[in-house]
């Protein structure tokens, strides 16, 4: 079976340069993906108007990986704090339910 069978074609543009590209996935997201590495880039670019667009990806890179980065330490944070209370909340229930066999 053939992959590229199920891929759709997208257009793009990011900082006024056309792309087609490929995707399995929905295209819509594909394109709303490109829509906001555009905008980091377009605004990158306006405050290093002289900078070549060499430079303004690697700018850009840096910006979304650091982001990135930001919020998978808060998505660590979260997890740790739903870990703890479930296992506060299994105390409790251990608690209860050993109490209600006691009235048994």
């Amino acid at each position: 079976m053939d992959a590229s069978v199920d891929k759709q074609t997208v257009r793009v543009t990011i900082l006024s340069r056309p792309y087609t590209l490929r995707t399995a996935g929905d295209p819509r997201e594909l394109e709303e993906t490109a829509a906001s590495v555009n905008q980091v880039m377009l605004a990158i670019a306006a405050k290093a108007p002289n900078a070549d667009s060499t430079h303004i990806a690697v700018l850009a890179c840096l910006h979304l990986a650091d982001r990135m980065r930001s919020l998978e330490q808060e998505l660590n944070r979260l997890k740790s704090h739903v870990d703890r209370k479930s296992e506060e909340y299994a105390g409790m229930l251990e608690r209860l339910l050993a109490g209600a066999g006691e009235e048994i």
